[in-house]
Formats: C-alpha cells, sequence, structure tokens
C-alpha cells in the first residue's frame, strides 16, 4: 500500500491569507513549504482511493477513470469543495463512501452528478474496497467523522483526521496493531490548556505513546504549528507530512 500526501494543511492552509508569520513567509517563498487542503490518495492492490475532496483542481489532477472511489472523513468545506466542480463531470460514475451526515455539504448530496454517493458507512464495519480492507473508524469532530483503517497482506495505515483526542473504542481497535503506520491530525502546536476540536502536539504525542505505531505522521497542520516547528524538533518516529511526500506500507 502506498498513500500520498495531496495536502497537509488545516482549514485556513499555509500561507494563510494576510498573514507573515515566519511559516507564512516562509511558505510564500519556497512552494515546498505550502500546505493545501487536508487530501491523500491510497494506492492499493491496482485501486486508486482518494481520501476527502478538498483540493479545489479535481477535475484537472485526475483524468476519468483514475479514481476507483472516494473516502470523506466528513462533509466540512474544507474537505469537500473540490466535489462541487467534479460532480458535473460526464460519464463514468464515482462511489463516493462516508459517514452518516443527512446535511451533507450544501447541495452536493442533493445533486451529486456523477458522484455515486453510496449508503453511509457503519462505524467498526470493515468492508472491501479491491485488496485493501477498510474500516471505519469513530473521530471527536463538530460533524459526524470517520478515521479509516486500510489493511493489506498484514500491512496497516490509519488516518485519523479530523479529530480531537480518540474516542475510546478506536483507541482500543488500533492499540498493539502489528505493522501500523499512523497518520493523524496535529493542527496545533502543544497548548496549556485542552485544544478544541483539532488536536495538538500534546494530545497527538500522548496516542503515539499509547497506540505504539511504526511511525505517526502529523498532518493537517496550521502555520502557528509550522512556525513551532523551526524552533523545535520532534521525537523519534513522529513525522511532519508534507505534501506531495508519500508512505509506503512494506
Amino acid at each position: 500500500m502506498q498513500l500520498t500526501f495531496l495536502g497537509t494543511g488545516d482549514v485556513r492552509q499555509v500561507p494563510v491569507y494576510g498573514c507573515h508569520c515566519r511559516a507564512c513567509t516562509a511558505a510564500r517563498d519556497d512552494a515546498r513549504l505550502r500546505r493545501r487542503p487536508c487530501s491523500a490518495l491510497l494506492e492499493a492492490g491496482g485501486q486508486r482511493i482518494l481520501l476527502d475532496g478538498g483540493l479545489t483542481d479535481l477535475a484537472e489532477r485526475f483524468a476519468p477513470g483514475d479514481l476507483n472511489a472516494i473516502l470523506l472523513t466528513h462533509y466540512h468545506i474544507d474537505h469537500v469543495q473540490g466535489l462541487f466542480h467534479l460532480r458535473w463531470g460526464v460519464n463514468d460514475a464515482i462511489p463516493v463512501y462516508g459517514p452518516d451526515d443527512r446535511d451533507g455539504c450544501a447541495d452536493l448530496l442533493k445533486h451529486p452528478g456523477i458522484l455515486d454517493f453510496r449508503p453511509p458507512l457503519e462505524p467498526f464495519e470493515p468492508f472491501m474496497l479491491g485488496e485493501a480492507q477498510v474500516t471505519p473508524l469513530p473521530l471527536q469532530h463538530s460533524k459526524p467523522t470517520f478515521g479509516y483503517l486500510f489493511e493489506q497482506d498484514g500491512k496497516r495505515i490509519a488516518y485519523l483526521t479530523d479529530t480531537v483526542g480518540l474516542p475510546e473504542n478506536t483507541a482500543r481497535l488500533l492499540e498493539g496493531l502489528d505493522e501500523l503506520e499512523m497518520v493523524i491530525d496535529c493542527s496545533q502546536p502543544p497548548r496549556p490548556e485542552p485544544p478544541r476540536n483539532h488536536n495538538d502536539l500534546n494530545l497527538v504525542l500522548a496516542i503515539h505513546q499509547r497506540l505504539q505505531p511504526k511511525t505517526t505522521w502529523l498532518t493537517h497542520i496550521g502555520h502557528e504549528m509550522d512556525q513551532w516547528l523551526q524552533d523545535h524538533e520532534l521525537p523519534d518516529a513522529v513525522l511532519i507530512a508534507r505534501d506531495g511526500q508519500w508512505l509506503r506500507s512494506e
């Protein structure tokens, strides 16, 4: 399995419009430091699965037939905005899976176009996409939200965004799994007060310590976190994801 980070930013992305902090200034000077809306592409057994549709250039980035399915974590606009254009394509339909959120986002569910929205997924009920087993994992966010555990040939990738902490039943399922790569929301640097709606680094490190994955990849990163990273180092096996970077579980 290979997971490519298409975007690793939070809702404001990096650089933030109008901000002149060190992180935003550096991202304007070096395109490699920019962060687009949080999303990824999973390739497993010949299947190409888009995780979230927040990129606004999906119709240019993927040719017809390039995507076998789309998995949505939730229906906040920064995770689905690219689907509003993609839906008006023609010919091949694209299956779309996600949590049970009847409100969705604007009229996306009412006028899906070529997007074939499947019945809402059930938490902890695995299903197959090609050769990969996919298990929806409930997360803690302001809308119904799933992370996903991908498994193939004994290898595992857990994709966990957006969330603040992990529900106990989700943490228990992941705890002690062999060959686990974890990708997790880390929007904020360490905070003295408990974060709301998104993880700070303190929460992520506590989750990393409990679950003991092979590697923890940080995504959904805000400009304050990027600025903090300019002056601090992370523990071993905790890595910062960058747009265009990929990880392979093999």
